[in-house]
């Protein structure tokens, strides 16, 4: 791929005011096969003085789940969050965390899927899907099927109302939210009312035959961490013949017949060029969509929870969620 040759933080002038400092404090990844381990440890370690969860958000139930995976594969844990005051029939979100496929856990979302089933009402079925390298494609996508399956299938002992399920995911998780929307309209099992995709990774040849923008993909997540990220899960080099759009969604050949969709991402993304060419080709499809590009944000850029941005995308995406699930 292309990269950009010009001066280290080059683009650190585009950056919001708010949220340059948190460059300074979060480490860089460099993400490796040598150093993978030490990273998933130092990403899964509690946070000193991070206020508790369950504090912030207390009229939220939260149980966990051990449901069946494909036919083959383990079972797939899901914490499934539920609102105390939960509506007889509820909405519900099944949610994809992040992490490059290679790390990350349905646990470190905590906080952010108790605010989404207090703020909408909807249920939350959190899926702490298998990573890559250990595991590649299809089984991460498999995982989180699984999961919508049980949700679809237990909804009225659940309370959930079956034509109110949404999927959605930040970063890999979006990537995964969209692969498994492809998956899901193509066996026709399960319907998805909307799909929810927070800074999507969705093609794997942003790595070798797409150059971003000269300003994108400088913080936090790099051209190289991406390329480890989608090396992992393919088990081969991206940006190759023969990918399936079910690993990289921006792969589908067509995008008709997709739910409704709420895409974000920064202009300082990696993502943001494969994020709005994939917006642009659901919207040619007929497929209701919402776009934000929010100016000044890098990846990850909302772990700032007191910047102006931040607040703009909550309310952004658990708006845009909540108005989608109220019209079914």
């Amino acid at each position: 791929m292309s990269q950009n040759v010009s001066s280290p933080a080059s683009s650190r002038h585009l950056i919001d005011p708010e949220i340059v400092a948190m460059l300074d404090v979060f480490p860089t990844l460099n993400l490796s096969a040598q150093t993978l381990q030490g990273v998933r440890e130092m990403m899964g370690a509690p946070v000193e003085g991070a206020p508790d969860p369950a504090e912030l958000f207390p009229n939220v139930a939260v149980t966990e789940h051990l449901v069946p995976g494909a036919e083959g594969d383990p079972e797939v844990r899901v914490l499934y969050y539920e609102p105390k005051a939960k509506e007889t029939s509820s909405a519900a979100l099944v949610w994809i965390h992040g992490g490059g496929y290679v790390i990350g856990s349905a646990d470190a979302d905590e906080a952010l899927c108790r605010r989404i089933a207090t703020e909408t009402g909807a249920v939350v079925a959190s899926v702490d899907y298998r990573l890559a390298p250990e595991t590649t494609s299809p089984g991460l996508v498999e995982d989180c099927y699984a999961a919508l399956r049980w949700v679809h299938s237990n909804a009225a002992e659940l309370g959930i109302d079956a034509d109110r399920i949404a999927v959605g995911g930040a970063s890999a998780g979006g990537g995964l939210a969209a692969c498994l929307a492809i998956l899901a309209r193509d066996r026709g099992e399960f319907p998805i009312a909307y799909q929810l995709l927070i800074y999507p990774m969705l093609d794997d040849r942003t790595c070798s035959t797409r150059d971003p923008h000269p300003y994108a993909g400088e913080f936090l997540w790099t051209p190289a961490d991406n390329r480890f990220g989608w090396a992992s899960i393919l088990g081969h080099e991206p940006g190759g013949e023969g990918v399936s759009p079910y690993t990289a969604a921006a792969r589908v050949e067509d995008v008709s017949g997709l739910p409704a969709t709420f895409i974000s991402v920064g202009a300082l993304d990696l993502f943001l060029e494969e994020d709005m060419e994939y917006a642009s080709r659901l919207i040619a499809a007929g497929v209701p969509v919402e776009l934000h590009v929010y100016p000044g944000a890098y990846h990850a850029y909302d772990m700032n929870p007191e910047a102006q941005v931040t607040g703009a995308y909550f309310r952004d995406f658990i708006g845009g969620l909540a108005r989608s699930l109220d019209r079914k």
